[in-house]
């Protein structure tokens, strides 16, 4: 190819690598694949989507509990996406051990770092490091058949304490109070189903530091809560306090004030006296509660026994203060939901305090605060762990259109054939997967949910299973390349 063959033409396209294959990086790929210089023929782009698991969509497949009424209709999109086959997907690649930054500068024009947030934020109070004190995210991880962390999960709690009031909380709720049988419609593994089934819980507590009015969740996922049999939901009038920036969101917020009304309406149904109530599980909500110190006692030492939160009062502005009064919580675990938290990642400047990438609106800073050419972020690396999926597209339209202004002056691949990371990925002997392997895995996980229903019972429990998440990243990595292998 001729010096002179300029880049984003047809032969030769502008380059670009994005890392990570959750909602952000397919996202910014399709908004990229879509844009006006790309729809005009002015541009030729060619995309690759790196992923450090064997399967796509990120969070949406290890972050949102399996039974989310919207995950269906969030992965057929992503699907669509990379289904046309205009992006290509590189999964069971690890950026930082199987590909450099030094790697994709070599083969990419330009690198968009769609990595998101996985780790659990702190929450430095004491006891917060006793046995059974669990980060709501690594349960997230583990009742989504993570392929990095452990088939087992310590469910020996009967009392259980949540804290946060976010999705990821009512999730974490969510699960641990429902029946396991329950969830058996839905992909999760055999694994969490037989530890859920074992679980002695009977009580599920989650605690917000604000009021009713001030939550973090969303209608859906709070009506979610209703739908889980033989589960009794209670709340308490105390918590019900509302002030001035209360009232002004009830009555300028359609989310709030049908929140609002859901929870007001549920206590008002409540029975007065709560021994009417028959279910065999119940989840607790409870408001105005900070969280100030977790526990163990002379019996349990170095074990979580109970829980102690200082009461709190609205300010005025929203905000929760102190009140001084101190209640405890007997609870045998502890789970924080308060939020994400983003990694460093290597070769790359880390904002450490707020768990970002350091950028200013999507391009990469550097330690001096200098964008660095042709690298950008998108999604929860890029804002920090905020937003729903509507807030991402927006994200990732910001950064691809900062990429594509820049784009005359990007630092060039030395050597951007599309075949040379393949021969780099086999030559280090990476074993990634393909969209058609991701394909063949789909059709395999299919298929053990219909074996599972044509068998009549699963676990002696008459269901219709859609499918059965597949869990060993080794089995994934080889269902994934034996599927494609076949095909060829």
């Amino acid at each position: 190819m001729s010096t002179s063959t300029p880049v984003g033409s047809p032969e030769r396209p502008l380059r670009v690598a994005v890392v990570g294959s959750g909602p952000a990086g397919v996202y910014a790929a399709d908004i990229l694949t879509k844009s006006e210089a790309v729809k005009s023929g002015e541009l030729t782009v060619s995309i690759d989507l790196f992923d450090r698991y064997p399967a796509p969509y990120g969070l949406i497949r290890y972050g949102v509990a399996p039974d989310h009424p919207r995950i269906k209709g969030i992965v057929n999109a992503l699907h669509k996406v990379l289904d046309r086959g205009d992006i290509r997907f590189f999964g069971n690649v690890d950026y930082g051990t199987d590909i450099s930054i030094e790697d994709l500068r070599t083969h990419y024009d330009a690198v968009i770092f769609a990595t998101g947030a996985i780790k659990d934020a702190d929450l430095n109070i004491p006891g917060i490091e006793l046995e059974a004190s669990y980060g709501g995210a690594d349960f997230v991880s583990w009742y989504d058949g993570h392929p990095d962390v452990s088939r087992e999960w310590p469910l020996d709690a009967k009392e259980v304490a949540v804290l946060g009031n976010g999705n990821v909380a009512l999730d974490v709720a969510r699960v641990l109070s429902k029946h396991a049988d329950d969830l058996l419609v839905t992909e999760i593994p055999d694994n969490v189903y037989a530890g859920l089934k074992a679980s002695p819980v009977t009580d599920v507590h989650v605690f917000g530091r604000r009021g009713p009015a001030q939550v973090k969740f969303t209608p859906l996922e709070l009506r979610e809560l209703s739908h889980s049999k033989d589960v009794d939901i209670i709340l308490y009038a105390e918590d019900f306090e509302f002030d001035e920036e209360s009232d002004r969101l009830i009555q300028s917020n359609n989310q709030v004030k049908t929140m609002v009304g859901t929870l007001t309406n549920w206590i008002a149904e409540q029975p007065e006296d709560l021994s009417e109530l028959k279910a065999s599980r119940r989840l607790h909500l409870h408001f105005l509660h900070n969280p100030v110190e977790v526990y163990d006692d002379a019996e349990n030492p170095g074990r979580v026994t109970g829980i102690k939160f200082e009461r709190t009062e609205l300010d005025g502005t929203g905000n929760a203060r102190g009140t001084g009064e101190f209640l405890d919580y007997p609870v045998q675990a502890v789970y924080r939901a308060i939020g994400y938290f983003g990694s460093a990642l290597p070769d790359v400047e880390f904002d450490h305090k707020k768990g970002v990438v350091p950028n200013a609106g999507g391009r990469v800073l550097d330690a001096s605060g200098e964008h660095v050419p042709g690298v950008y972020a998108t999604g929860w690396i890029k804002r920090g762990p905020i937003g729903l999926i509507g807030h991402t597209k927006g994200d990732a339209l910001e950064t691809v259109t900062y990429l594509l202004e820049d784009r005359e002056n990007l630092p060039l691949a030395a050597v951007p054939a599309a075949d040379a990371v393949v021969e780099l990925l086999d030559s280090r002997g990476v074993k990634f997967t393909s969209w058609e392997g991701w394909l063949a895995l789909d059709a395999h996980e299919l298929a053990l949910g219909a074996a599972a229903t044509e068998a009549g019972t699963t676990h002696g429990v008459e269901v219709q299973r859609e499918r059965v998440k597949v869990v060993a990243r080794e089995d994934m990595v080889d269902i994934s390349r034996d599927g494609v292998a076949a095909q060829v």
